[in-house]
């Protein structure tokens, strides 16, 4: 059965393309055929794996059906791991969905028929609140949350527990992570002490505020490649055990 994983935050620059960047790769490397879509029209992730950032027809005909997805999927560098690259078009990904029937269920709709290809599907989504992220609401089975340990992180953890709850509270599971951690920084221990007092289910991992993630645009791969031994690496390796571990029960 195929599952789908969305690295999402309502806030930018926290971490999430280096989350899904790091985590198809390790999933592939572990023998499950993966499958990241690059949903961030800046095209981060389709720029790390070095393939051309652009979808025939753009978003528009994607999410109404006109295109043929499979066509559009292209493959890495790496076996088992496919990627389905951002296109600038992706920017007007809003009007598009709002232009069609039921547009928090057309991401699911592309997504359906790639069920049987493939044992995860990772989601880059954009940093929002917009059709975009309700669409990645209703298609991913669990959403992978990086937060900085900062007052402000904290509270739009928050806010997208509380658009989730106002949705009744059927939606993808929840898994938050801290990302970008400096544990000489007082703040970050408080914060991470708190926020895991009154929210149990976040993740024990974090993933430390390194210059390995950053040389991950010079390498243009994970970290896994280029950096095996790092504390970034095992970071991720880390995760991505305790991800599979919340998400195959």
């Amino acid at each position: 059965m195929s599952r789908t994983l969305a690295t999402y935050n309502i806030k930018g620059g926290v971490g999430k393309t280096s989350a899904a960047v790091n985590l198809a790769y390790l999933a592939a490397r572990d023998g499950a055929r993966t499958l990241l879509w690059d949903l961030d029209p800046q095209g981060a992730s389709t720029f790390l794996f070095r393939v051309r950032p652009r979808v025939k027809g753009g978003g528009r005909k994607l999410v109404l059906g006109k295109s043929d997805v499979d066509v559009l999927i292209k493959g890495t560098d790496y076996e088992r791991l496919d990627l389905l690259p951002a296109d600038f078009s992706y920017r007007h990904m809003d009007l598009a969905l709002d232009a069609t029937k039921k547009p928090t269920q057309r991401l699911a709709r592309v997504l359906a028929p790639l069920a049987d290809e493939y044992d995860y599907i990772v989601l880059d989504c954009p940093p929002s609140i917009s059709l975009v992220s309700e669409s990645v609401f209703e298609a991913a089975d669990a959403l992978l949350v990086p937060l900085v340990p900062a007052t402000l992180s904290s509270r739009t953890f928050e806010q997208l527990r509380t658009v989730l709850a106002a949705d009744g509270g059927g939606g993808p599971q929840v898994l938050a992570f801290f990302s970008m951690v400096d544990g000489r920084k007082r703040l970050h221990r408080e914060v991470m002490e708190r926020l895991r007092e009154e929210h149990p289910s976040v993740l024990e991992t974090a993933i430390p505020a390194a210059a390995d993630v950053e040389r991950m645009g010079v390498h243009r791969t994970a970290i896994a490649e280029f950096a095996p031994r790092s504390r970034s690496a095992k970071a991720y390796q880390d995760l991505w055990v305790e991800v599979r571990r919340r998400v195959e029960v």
